[in-house]
C-alpha cells in the first residue's frame, strides 16, 4: 500500500508509456499527479499572436481566433482595446474543458514586460510564440527539492537538458504499490478503511462528492459516530480533490449527521484545504448541508484527461505492445477521432511501427479501440 512509497528524499516519478507519462510527486505520500500527453498540451502558459474574431458585451469579453479554434479574453482585469480583427498577443491562463463540446480555452493579454516588449511586433497569421511548462516542468518548479525519475532514456535527456543535475534514469519508475494508489486514483469511487468510501461524481455545473461511512463508525453512538467519522476523514477529501485535480464547484454530501450540525466541520474543512495550490476554499454550506467549496479551474481534471483521446489510444497502444508475441500480430482498431490523435502523435506511430498493424473502424464502441490478432507471416 502507500505506506511503501515513502521515503525521506522528495521524488518526481515519471512513468513513460508511448504517447503518455504519468508524473507523479511523492513527498513522501502522494502528493500531486498528472497524466500528460506530450503531443497534446494543453496550452496553459503558452503565448499566442491571435486576431479579435468577435466581441460580446453580453459575456463581458472578446473571442479570440487562434491556430485550432477560439479563446475567450475576458475583460475583467484586462487592459486591451483591440477591436474586431485587430492582432493581439495572449497567454493561455486555462485549459479547455468539457471536451469537444465544452468551452474553449481561457486567455489574458497580461505579459511581463519583458515578453511584451519581445512580442510587441509580433504580426502575421494566428500562431503559437512560446511554449508553456510541462507537468514535470511545472511540478519541479513548485518542488525545487525534488529528484526527478524518469524511465525512459530520451525523454530524460530531454528533462535533464532544462533540469541539470535532477534527473535520474530508472529501470522502473512504476513500483506495485504506486501503481495500485495510480488505479485507485482513476476510478470514481475511492475506498477507505471500514467499507467507507467516497463517490466522485463530475457534471457539467460541478463535481458531487458523497461520502459514504459503511460500517466505518466504531461503537460510538450514531452521532458521535458520524461527527467523528466525517472529521477523520477531512485531510483526505481534500487530498482526493488536489489529487484528482477537481475544480469550479465542488458539493459534499457528508456521511450521516443533521445538516444543521455540518457547519461544525467548517474550521476542520477549512485547515484541510489550505495548502491547496489552487486556492481551494470553503465556501458554505447549503440548506440541505453540502459543503460548498470552491477550487480554482486551470488544468483539465483527471476524469477528463482520462476520458480524452490522447489517453484513450494510449491504453489502446499499451495493450496492443502487451499482446505482441511470435507467431502473432496485434491489429489495433481505431475510431475515426483516435486515428486522427495517431496522425498526429509520432511517439505513438514509431512504437507501434512494426509490432502491431493499426486500422480505421468506425464500429470499435464506446471506448474507440479494440485490439484483435491476427496470424503473423
Amino acid at each position: 500500500m502507500e505506506n511503501s512509497l515513502n521515503e525521506n528524499q522528495t521524488r518526481l516519478v515519471v512513468i513513460c508509456s508511448p504517447g503518455e507519462a504519468r508524473v507523479a510527486l511523492l513527498a513522501p505520500k502522494l502528493t500531486d499527479y498528472a497524466v500528460w500527453h506530450p503531443a497534446f498540451p494543453d496550452r496553459v502558459g503558452d503565448i499566442y499572436l491571435g486576431h479579435v474574431a468577435d466581441i460580446r458585451p453580453d459575456l463581458g469579453g472578446r473571442f479570440v481566433a487562434l491556430p485550432d479554434g477560439l479563446g475567450f479574453l475576458p475583460d475583467a482585469g484586462c487592459e486591451t482595446r483591440a477591436g474586431k480583427g485587430d492582432r493581439v498577443v495572449v497567454r493561455v491562463t486555462r485549459a479547455a474543458q468539457g471536451g469537444a463540446d465544452g468551452k474553449g480555452v481561457r486567455l489574458t493579454a497580461r505579459l511581463t514586460e519583458a515578453e511584451a516588449a519581445a512580442y510587441a511586433r509580433a504580426d502575421g497569421p494566428a500562431r503559437r510564440l512560446a511554449a508553456g511548462p510541462d507537468p514535470v516542468a511545472r511540478l519541479a518548479a513548485t518542488h525545487p527539492a525534488a529528484v526527478i525519475e524518469v524511465d525512459e532514456a530520451g525523454l530524460a535527456a530531454r528533462l535533464s537538458a532544462s533540469l541539470p543535475g535532477r534527473v535520474r534514469l530508472v529501470r522502473r519508475a512504476m513500483e506495485p504499490s504506486l501503481a495500485e494508489v495510480l488505479a485507485r486514483l482513476e476510478a470514481p469511487v475511492w475506498y477507505l478503511p471500514g467499507g467507507a468510501r467516497l463517490h466522485v461524481t463530475p457534471t457539467p455545473a460541478l463535481t458531487a462528492i458523497d461520502v459514504d461511512m459503511g460500517q466505518a463508525g466504531g461503537a460510538n453512538g450514531k452521532a458521535v459516530a458520524q461527527a467523528r467519522f466525517n472529521a477523520a476523514l477531512l485531510p483526505e477529501l481534500a487530498r482526493q480533490i488536489r489529487l484528482r485535480n477537481l475544480g469550479g464547484a465542488i458539493l459534499v454530501d457528508f456521511a450521516g449527521m443533521p445538516a444543521r450540525r455540518r457547519p461544525d466541520l467548517a474550521v476542520g474543512l477549512r485547515a484541510a484545504l489550505a495548502d491547496d495550490p489552487l486556492g481551494a476554499r470553503l465556501a458554505g454550506f447549503t440548506a440541505l448541508g453540502f459543503a460548498e467549496i470552491v477550487r480554482r479551474r486551470v488544468h483539465a481534471p483527471l476524469h477528463e484527461v482520462l476520458a480524452g483521446a490522447p489517453a484513450r489510444l494510449a491504453a489502446g497502444t499499451r495493450q496492443a505492445l502487451a499482446a505482441a508475441r511470435p507467431g502473432v500480430v496485434p491489429v489495433l482498431a481505431l475510431a475515426p477521432t483516435l486515428m486522427a490523435c495517431f496522425d498526429t502523435d509520432a511517439a505513438v506511430r514509431r512504437a507501434l511501427d512494426g509490432v502491431a498493424r493499426v486500422v480505421l473502424d468506425a464500429a470499435v464502441g464506446e471506448a474507440g479501440w479494440m485490439v484483435r490478432m491476427e496470424a503473423g507471416r
